[in-house]
C-alpha cells in the first residue's frame, strides 16, 4: 500500500467523521449508550436482592420468631410487614409481597425439643429475578438464625473448622463492578456494527456512493476509511465512559492496563466494523439493517460469556461461539479489567481477534465489491 492509498484512506475516514458529526441521531445514540446505558446496566443487575417486599405471619411471637423477623432488613428486603394468616393469600394475589413467611404457633418450643417443625415460605414466582435469588436467601437467613439461637440456648461448642470467604477481584461483591464494565464491552461491539453499517447505508440512500465509484479510490480504501474512522469514535467514547462514568460516577476501580485493553478493543473493532459493512451490503435500507443487526448482536452478546459463563453453556454452543470475536474480546476484557492480566495472559485471544478480523474484513470486502459492481 503506497502513500497515495494511505492518503485516500485518511481522507475517506475524515469524510465519515464529518458525516457522523452531521447526524444528530447517531450522536445522541453514542452519548446515551456510553453514559445512561452504562450507568443503568450497572445499577440494574439482578444477581443480588434489592428491597424485595416480604411479609411475615408470626403466630408464635417468641424470642426465636422475633429474631427471625429482625434478620430481614434493607437494602436486601423491605422492612417486614407483620400480617395475619387471613391477609397472606390476598396480599400475594394482589402482588403486595414477593415473599410471605409463616411461623406457626409453638415454633420455638418445637425447635428446642428437636421436633423439626415446619415453616412455610410463599413465593411470588412471577417476579423471577427476586424469586429465584430470594427464596434461597430467605431459607439461608432462617437457618442461620435458628442455628444461632439453638447454640446460644444450649451452649454448643464452636465447630472445629471455620470457612473463611475471600472474594478476589471484587471483595465487596458489588454488582455495579460487573455490570458497568461488561456493558462497556458489549456497547463497543454493538456501536461499531451500527456505525459502520449505518455509514454505508447512509451513503447509498443519499447517493454519495455513486460519487465514490467515479473517484480514483478502491473498495479496499473505502472500507478501511470507514473502519478506522468509526473504530476511532468507538474507542474514544469508550475511553471517556470508562474514566468518567465507570471510574468517576460509579467508583469502580480498574486496575488493569487500559492501553492493553484498548489494543484488544481495536483488534475486535477490526472484525466487528467489517461485520457491520457486511450486514449493510445485505440490507436495502436502515430498517432491514436494524433487523439483521438484532439477529446478530443478541447471540454475540448473550453467548459470548459476558452475561453467563461459557462453562455453563452446552458444549456445542461453546464450540460455535469460538468463531465469534466477542467471545475472545469478553475474555480479554475480563482478564485485563477485572484481574489486571498482562500480555502474557491475553496473547492468545489477541491472536484470535487478529485472525478473525482479517477473515471478516476479507469476506466483507468481497461482498462490498460485489455490491459496488451492481451499482456501477
Amino acid at each position: 500500500m503506497n502513500g497515495r492509498s494511505l492518503l485516500n484512506i485518511y481522507r475517506l475516514g475524515v469524510k465519515e467523521l464529518w458525516s457522523l458529526w452531521r447526524d444528530p441521531t447517531m450522536l445522541v445514540l453514542i452519548v446515551y449508550v456510553f453514559t445512561v446505558g452504562v450507568y443503568t446496566a450497572a445499577n440494574a443487575m439482578p444477581e443480588t436482592l434489592n428491597r424485595a417486599p416480604i411479609a411475615i405471619v408470626d403466630e408464635d411471637d417468641s424470642a426465636l420468631s422475633r429474631q427471625i423477623v429482625s434478620a430481614f432488613y434493607p437494602p436486601y428486603f423491605t422492612t417486614p410487614q407483620m400480617i395475619s394468616m387471613a391477609q397472606m393469600d390476598s396480599g400475594m394475589d394482589a402482588g403486595l409481597y414477593t415473599f410471605a413467611l409463616y411461623i406457626p404457633q409453638g415454633f420455638q418450643r418445637d425447635v428446642l425439643a428437636n421436633r423439626a417443625p415446619d415453616l412455610q415460605l410463599n413465593v411470588d414466582a412471577t417476579r423471577m429475578s427476586q424469586a429465584f435469588t430470594g427464596s434461597g436467601a430467605v431459607q439461608q437467613i432462617v437457618t442461620d438464625e435458628i442455628t444461632e439461637f439453638v447454640q446460644r440456648q444450649r451452649g454448643s461448642a464452636q465447630p472445629p473448622i471455620e470457612l473463611v470467604l475471600r472474594a478476589r477481584f471484587n471483595p465487596g461483591l458489588e454488582k455495579a463492578w460487573f455490570g458497568s464494565l461488561m456493558q462497556v464491552v458489549n456497547y463497543i461491539t454493538m456501536l461499531s456494527i451500527i456505525l459502520t453499517g449505518a455509514a454505508l447505508i447512509r451513503e447509498r440512500e443519499h447517493g454519495t456512493i455513486e460519487h465514490l465509484l467515479v473517484m480514483p479510490v478502491t473498495p479496499t480504501e473505502i472500507m478501511l476509511g470507514k473502519v478506522w474512522s468509526m473504530g476511532l469514535v468507538v474507542l474514544v467514547v469508550a475511553a471517556l465512559s470508562l474514566n468518567l462514568v465507570v471510574r468517576g460516577v460509579l467508583g469502580v476501580p480498574v486496575d488493569g492496563s487500559l492501553p492493553l485493553f484498548f489494543t484488544g478493543a481495536a483488534l475486535c473493532l477490526f472484525a466487528t466494523t467489517s461485520m457491520g459493512i457486511f450486514l449493510a451490503t445485505l440490507a436495502r435500507n436502515m430498517p432491514q439493517f436494524g433487523m439483521l443487526m438484532m439477529l446478530t448482536i443478541m447471540p454475540l452478546q448473550m453467548l459470548s460469556g459476558g452475561t453467563t459463563p461459557r462453562e455453563s453453556m452446552p458444549q456445542l454452543v461453546q464450540t460455535i461461539m469460538l468463531a465469534a470475536p466477542t467471545t475472545h474480546f469478553v475474555e480479554v476484557g475480563q482478564a485485563i479489567l477485572y484481574r489486571g492480566a498482562g500480555l502474557d495472559v491475553v496473547w492468545k485471544p489477541f491472536l484470535a481477534l487478529a485472525v478473525m478480523g482479517c477473515v471478516m474484513f476479507g469476506g466483507a470486502l468481497l461482498r462490498f465489491r460485489k455490491a459496488l459492481g451492481g451499482m456501477a
